[in-house]
């Protein structure tokens, strides 16, 4: 089987789904990789590279598209013009981060086309898909980016220093939800000297948020909101309502406030209100990770920083492709292996009865597979 690797067309966008050190046991199982020139060149690899590993540079797209059986990439794939959807050979295959809730219109056209696709970011959490798991990959980066940004917006030291005018007290961070990305964020935040604590409504995440040395928020007498796969999910109104006052005074007190809660399928819930942003220091920083998804904040903006009552408040978007190298380093190394457990000799093994080639499928034969998928695409 011939494995596709196109340059990414989304602007800003700088990951390659497989890097060269990422081909060894595709090309032992049979299947050739060819590559765009040039596909790799933002996250540090040639193209010559590539070609040293085993794969096959080709000038264009076109001749990408038509060549291959299976395309993998990062981002879905657009449907203006050109149109990488109708690039796609029908009955071929495609792996990416399809986020198919959000590009419904992408996932239709697959489906007329008879492409069969996986989402990466469908991937069950499960213990044998874990190598696999791509989210959990760039969550890690982001959580790391985070705090980075937030150390660069303070304007304060984040450790403790010992200097001629005396001791600085150290930064206080408040980290919104205890997943990847938080728990990354929390050891980051650490590592740099600040106070830091944290938050989520999943009983779980305590032990993991002490183990980094943070100190963990509790809810009194609340029940556990962990729900499929780890995630969390969503509260009642009264379960927000006791959570938003037990935040305010915690919200207050910190310099810093990175958000990374969300619950899978539906906008990212509200943690951080106007009034809870008014009542910072000025000078503060809110770093929203889930900006593209609506965001933690109230006063949040995707993709740009406003400041409001002196409080910078920044909503990155697709912050894994700011550090490109390491980030297509470990999103090569998931879609590898996946990419190996579904072509194990050279040939597309579509084993339904697994969830890990199930779960993530979306579309096969003309139709829409997924079932939360397809009664979207239906309503």
């Amino acid at each position: 089987m011939i494995i596709g690797v196109p340059k990414e067309t989304v602007a800003k966008e700088t990951r390659v789904a497989l890097i060269p050190p990422a081909l060894k046991k595709l090309l032992q199982q049979g299947n050739e990789v060819h590559v765009e020139a040039g596909a790799g060149e933002a996250s540090g690899w040639r193209d010559g590279a590539y070609e040293d590993a085993g794969a096959k540079v080709v000038a264009s797209a076109k001749e990408l598209y038509e060549a291959a059986d299976l395309i993998a990439k990062v981002q879905p794939p657009t449907m203006g013009k050109p149109s990488e959807v109708d690039l796609l050979r029908e009955g071929t295959a495609l792996v990416c981060l399809l986020l198919p809730f959000a590009h419904l219109d992408v996932v239709k056209r697959l489906a007329e086309r008879r492409i069969t696709s996986f989402a990466l970011d469908l991937m069950p959490r499960i213990t044998r898909a874990q190598s696999m798991d791509v989210l959990s990959s760039m969550s890690s980066v982001a959580g790391y980016r985070a705090v980075l940004w937030a150390a660069d917006r303070l304007p304060k030291f984040l450790p403790m220093m010992m200097t001629a005018a005396g001791t600085i007290k150290p930064a206080r961070v408040l980290v919104l939800g205890a997943g990847v990305a938080g728990l990354q964020a929390i050891a980051t935040a650490k590592r740099l000297g600040a106070v830091v604590e944290a938050f989520d409504v999943r009983a779980a995440a305590k032990e993991q948020v002490e183990s980094l040395g943070g100190k963990f928020i509790e809810l009194p007498n609340a029940e556990d909101a962990e729900g499929a796969g780890g995630y969390a999910k969503e509260l009642t109104p009264e379960q927000q309502e006791a959570q938003r006052k037990l935040l305010s005074q915690r919200i207050a007190e910190s310099d810093a406030v990175i958000c990374t809660a969300l619950v899978p399928g539906r906008r990212a819930p509200t943690l951080l209100t106007a009034d809870q942003v008014k009542g910072m220091r000025p000078g503060s920083v809110v770093i929203d990770l889930a900006a593209e998804q609506g965001g933690n904040c109230d006063l949040t903006t995707a993709g740009k920083t406003v400041v409001k009552h002196g409080v910078t408040i920044y909503g990155p978007t697709n912050v894994a492709a700011t550090m490109p190298v390491d980030a297509s380093a470990m999103f090569a190394r998931n879609t590898a292996t996946f990419l190996a457990h579904l072509l194990p000799e050279g040939q597309l093994l579509l084993n339904l009865e697994d969830e890990v080639v199930s779960g993530p499928m979306v579309t096969t034969d003309g139709k829409i597979t997924h079932e939360a998928v397809r009664k979207a695409a239906e309503a």
